[in-house]
Parts: C-alpha cells; structure tokens; sequence
C-alpha cells in the first residue's frame, strides 16, 4: 500500500530560490532510496482563519511563506528504510547545516493515502488541507470523501489525496495535532486536490459547489478547524 510523508513549513520569501535549490539537491537521494514522487509547493493563496490556519500551523512571520510538500513511496517498509538511510547520510547532514529556513518549526508526519483519480496532464495548482478526524469516524470520513472527490474530478481535478495520519510525532514547537487543535481522540488527515492549473481550479470549484453531493447533512469531523491554502507547485519530480 502507498505510503505518504507530509511536510507544512514557513520559508522567508526571500529564500525561495535557496529553498528550491535544496529541494532539486534532496530528491534524487529520496529517489536513491526508493521515493517515486517528491513535491514541493509554494503558498499562493492561504487564508487565515477564525480557529486554525496553515500559517499559524507553523508560527510563520509576516515575510515567510507557506510550503506544503509531500514524498510518496510504494508502502510503508520503503518509506522507514529510506529515512534511516537519508538522516545518516553526509549528503543530507551537509545541506541540514544550511537550511534556508526554520526547520524547528516544520510540521511532518507519515500518512496512508487513499487516492481518487489521476487524470491526464501536468498539476499547476495544489488545494492543499489538514482536517482533525475522531478516530472512530474514520470509515465515515474515507466515505464522504470519496464521494467528495468523485464530485471533483468530474469538474476538472486530476487527483484527490485524503491520508490517514499514521505516524505523526509530538513537536517541541509545532506539530500536525497542534496545527488543527486536536484532541486526544482526533487523528489529522493530510489532504490535497491537484488541478492542472489555477483557472481550472476556480472554474472547477465553481461548478463543484453547486452540486449536492459536496453539501452532506452532517459531516463526521469539525470544519471549523480545517487549515487550508492554495499552492502552486514549486517542484514536481516523479520517479
């Protein structure tokens, strides 16, 4: 089964480049180590929010911007034996010393994604969310948003991710949990929804919010705290 890590980050706007060169330096030894997809994206649009946010997420400065990032692998088994080899070898201890950014802050944790579509074309733009879930409610989740997402393929999307948190460790100044005010029953959901660009997005979601089957009556966790924003892809390596 497909396994996802999931990263939210704050870089200064300043850094951008500095933070893409890394990105193109990092993913080929993800790639060496067994990753098929590395993917970085640089906030567009992030809102904030009455409850929670993607920037509050990661305590960002009022010049940083939001990165919301994954790296896919076959299953699980590949994604343990390939961080234990990158965080030991030189090559990543040598650009750990040069980060250009606060990497105390980041948020990340592993997942187990369910996919919905993957239509033809290149994405341009990423829907990019976290959503606390109780733990009992999982199935109930999994099936509202798998109706969701048959909803947004139908108007455009070519692919909608929603991943289960799985390992999702307690940080010492941030963290998934911390990101959507989870409570001690509530598990985090890394989600995203990739469109091949920013106006298809619009137009999708345009014609996706007129359709019932994106308004269910209830809905088996709290929309209040979901953080959300809108992404453009920064790098998109698939391997």
């Amino acid at each position: 089964m497909a396994y996802i890590d999931g990263f939210v980050c704050a870089v200064p706007a300043a850094n951008k480049d500095a933070y893409l060169k890394l990105a193109l330096a990092a993913a080929p030894m993800y790639q060496e180590f067994g990753a098929t997809r590395f993917v970085e994206n640089w906030g567009e649009d992030v809102p904030e929010g009455k409850v929670t946010d993607l920037r509050r997420a990661v305590k960002a400065q009022p010049d940083e911007v939001i990165v919301f990032s994954w790296i896919e692998y076959p299953d699980k088994a590949t994604r343990d034996e390939a961080n234990a080899k990158v965080f030991r070898d030189p090559r990543m201890q040598e650009m750990g010393a040069h980060m250009p950014f606060d990497g105390k802050r980041m948020i990340y944790g592993g997942f187990v994604p369910s996919l919905h579509g993957r239509g033809e074309g290149k994405t341009g733009y990423v829907d990019g969310s976290l959503v606390p879930v109780p733990a009992g409610n999982k199935e109930a989740y999994h099936a509202i948003a798998s109706r969701l997402a048959a909803v947004l393929v139908e108007h455009g999307a070519l692919r909608v991710v929603d991943a289960w948190g799985d390992a999702i460790p307690d940080g010492v100044v941030t963290d998934f949990k911390g990101a959507v005010k989870a409570t001690g029953d509530e598990q985090v959901v890394f989600a995203w929804v990739e469109w091949p660009s920013k106006e298809a997005r619009d137009a999708g979601w345009g014609k996706a919010m007129s359709d019932p089957r994106m308004h269910p009556d209830t809905a088996p966790y709290d929309e209040g705290r979901r953080a959300h924003g809108g992404f453009v892809p920064l790098m998109d390596a698939s391997f």
